[in-house]
């Protein structure tokens, strides 16, 4: 039965890593980016659970459309592991930037490895 999951898991992270190769050739686009907007409060992302068990570790880009009042609008994946996009999303979902007269377009890059503190 070990072997087993053994055998499942490898095949789970063999499919995660296909799917984040096909997200990272779509990053190769680019994006209109605002660098002007200044981070108010920065919330980390928590290292998902699955990406620490299979030593998953790298980068991720993202989209994030920031309101007039600074709130984050909307958060698009631009490339990396889809296990470490959506903790990268559910952080940035929670991140504050100063107000600005306009909405803005910004791209973020998140860095993930479990070695690090």
């Amino acid at each position: 039965m070990n072997r087993i999951a053994a055998v499942m898991r490898k095949i789970l992270v063999c499919g995660l890593l296909v799917v984040a190769a096909g997200v990272a050739i779509r990053a190769a686009d680019s994006h209109p980016t605002d660098n002007k907007r200044q981070l108010k409060t920065k919330v980390m992302p928590e290292y998902p659970e699955l990406a620490k068990r299979v030593n998953i570790k790298g980068a991720v880009r993202l989209e994030v459309i920031v309101n007039a009042d600074g709130h984050v609008k909307k958060v698009k994946v631009l490339g990396g592991n889809p296990v470490l996009a959506q903790a990268a999303v559910e952080a940035v979902r929670k991140w504050r930037y100063s107000t600005a007269d306009t909405e803005s377009t910004l791209v973020v890059k998140l860095d993930f490895d479990p070695d690090s503190k």
